[in-house]
């Protein structure tokens, strides 16, 4: 049976959300066992069963409007229909406005973010590396959302801890490039390099965009190698879903 996180948020009750662990799936060897990524190597068999899995364990009301992720800041509309289709569009973000489709983004060391509206009357998750966070895919999935910034909480789903998280002199000058005060979320280290807190950069931009209820972050992907899939760890991985969905009326 599939494995998820309950995002500690406070939604309406007509928000539905997940985010799934790497357990309680069929994926056998570097993919085990809950993978769900069917662009990663893995037995396509398998992961159709892990994706059954996902779908029954949360009893959703669709197939996941599962998105072809490119690292930039595209917003789709998700739905049901789509769903199914045999070529994903091409997006690293989705909304939805109306119960019956399942918005979801995939993850393996990257941030996945997801939000509601306090009506319970829209949701949206987005793909969030830090390239995406650097060319504002947060600020797209807002805009796609289309409420008030004031009306609107974040989760922060499971991600890469900064200890794990080495980058290079581009990246941190193109979140200096973006505001001074994201300075605070990198630290140098031994090797002349620096270690990011996508959390941090994450909530930086959420509170420039406006967002000031954001809930969830301090996961260890990279460390927590029981329950999360980590690309930087591993290199040949799987991919965690994290999903939100309306029900019907707030």
């Amino acid at each position: 049976m599939a494995d998820w996180i309950a995002p500690d948020w406070p939604a309406p009750p007509n928000v539905k959300a997940a985010a799934t662990l790497r357990t309680g799936g069929v994926s056998q060897g570097a993919f085990s066992s809950l993978n769900l990524g069917s662009h990663v190597g893995d037995d396509p068999a398998a992961v159709a069963e892990n994706r059954r899995l996902l779908r029954t364990a949360l009893n959703l009301p669709a197939e996941p409007a599962w998105l072809n992720q490119v690292h930039g800041i595209n917003v789709v509309e998700a739905s049901a229909e789509g769903a199914t289709s045999a070529v994903p569009p091409t997006a690293d973000a989705s909304v939805a406005r109306g119960a019956g489709a399942v918005c979801v983004v995939m993850t393996a060391d990257c941030l996945p973010v997801l939000f509601c509206d306090r009506d319970g009357t829209r949701v949206g998750g987005a793909h969030a590396g830090w390239r995406g966070l650097a060319g504002g895919v947060l600020g797209a999935t807002i805009k796609a959302l289309d409420v008030a910034p004031s009306q609107l909480m974040a989760w922060l789903g499971p991600a890469i801890e900064p200890d794990a998280f080495e980058v290079g002199d581009e990246v941190h000058e193109a979140f200096l490039k973006l505001a001074a005060d994201n300075a605070a979320a990198f630290k140098p280290n031994a090797r002349g390099r620096w270690q990011a807190d996508l959390y941090q950069l994450a909530r930086n931009e959420l509170a420039r965009l406006g967002v000031t209820a954001v809930y969830g972050g301090g996961f260890k992907c990279f460390a927590d190698s029981e329950r999360f899939f980590s690309y930087r760890r591993e290199s040949r991985t799987g991919r965690m879903a994290t999903l939100v969905w309306l029900t019907g009326p707030a």
